[in-house]
């Protein structure tokens, strides 16, 4: 082999391989970056079912009721709280920091919007029981009445 065929050809300048590969890997790597950030949606607590949250009370949790008083009178599940939703971002604070929280309403729409009000206030565990009082209702859970 002589000096002269180990040269590269002219015009073609192989340096370029090396910019390009870095550029290729810097934009890999941002992609896995951005695919490990949770988004909005996959950053909040899960909607959990009837019974998970009634395990979840048993073990403890804090179970929030977010509906009106006048729903909350008619029937409420034992044990849990009731912060209306309208209320609860000026009451946050009486929301126990220290334990899981179930947020609880009728129908499991309003118990979304509680959840996301916990997590924007820096409670990292919130779930929204999905169905809310209807299904635990439906499930034969039982419920009491009164103030």
């Amino acid at each position: 082999m002589t000096r002269e065929s180990a040269a590269p050809a002219p015009g073609r300048n192989r340096y370029w391989i090396w910019p390009a590969a870095i550029a290729v890997l810097a934009v890999g790597v941002v992609l896995a970056l951005f695919a490990q950030r949770p988004s909005p949606k996959t950053a909040m607590a899960p909607e959990i079912p009837v019974a998970a949250a009634a395990a979840m009370q048993e073990k403890g949790s804090f179970l929030l009721d977010v509906r009106e008083p006048d729903e909350w009178a008619v029937a409420h599940i034992a044990g849990a709280t009731l912060i209306p939703l309208g209320e609860l971002e000026k009451r946050v604070a009486e929301v126990p920091r220290d334990r899981d929280i179930v947020v609880v309403c009728r129908s499991g729409n309003r118990s979304k919007h509680g959840r996301d009000v916990l997590l924007a206030a820096g409670y990292p565990r919130v779930a929204s029981m999905t169905g809310g009082l209807m299904a635990w209702k439906a499930e034969g859970r039982p419920t009491v009445s009164g103030p």
